[in-house]
């Protein structure tokens, strides 16, 4: 379980550490291009994910914070009690458990979420996110393939072939 925590930390590191540049060195919701379709673009989210919530009074962040807290004591439990051949669901939990952290340490200090990647097409523009998003969204991607492998294969998830 040992290297699995220390992805999760290193997802938590990389979140805190990339928002603190993004609030040393942005302007709030001012755009910064990087290249076509992607600008660096400090926002703060109150609420979930794409704001879900965020203009919901304030009740929310409390409620997103209990919500992060038992999401990741349930990622704990599950990943102490896998198997050692279950790598890929091991490392898509570690994924998601340093990213609900990396969130979850904003809205205790902060109240907000920090966000600075924005990507668009067009005049259409994805909600802005920040690592731990990305670490989230890449391991739920990450267990519901491995699940799915399984099925397709008719091999129990997660194992190594």
């Amino acid at each position: 379980m040992r290297k699995w925590l220390i992805i999760a930390a290193l997802v938590i590191i990389a979140d805190q550490l990339t928002k603190f540049i993004a609030v040393e060195n942005l302007q709030y919701q001012i755009p910064v291009y990087v290249m076509p379709s992607f600008n660096w673009f400090l926002a703060y989210n109150t609420g979930a994910a794409f704001s879900f919530l965020g203009d919901a009074g304030g009740w929310q962040r409390w409620f997103f914070i209990g919500l992060a807290i038992v999401v990741s004591i349930v990622l704990l439990i599950w990943l102490r009690n896998l198997k050692d051949d279950r790598k890929w669901e091991a490392f898509s939990l570690a994924l998601i458990l340093g990213g609900a952290i990396g969130n979850v340490i904003d809205r205790i200090y902060l109240g907000h979420v920090i966000d600075f990647i924005q990507l668009y097409y067009d005049t259409f523009y994805w909600p802005a996110f920040n690592v731990a998003d990305s670490a989230i969204c890449v391991g739920a991607a990450i267990l519901i393939w491995d699940g799915l492998k399984g099925l397709i294969t008719g091999t129990q998830a997660g194992t190594e072939s």
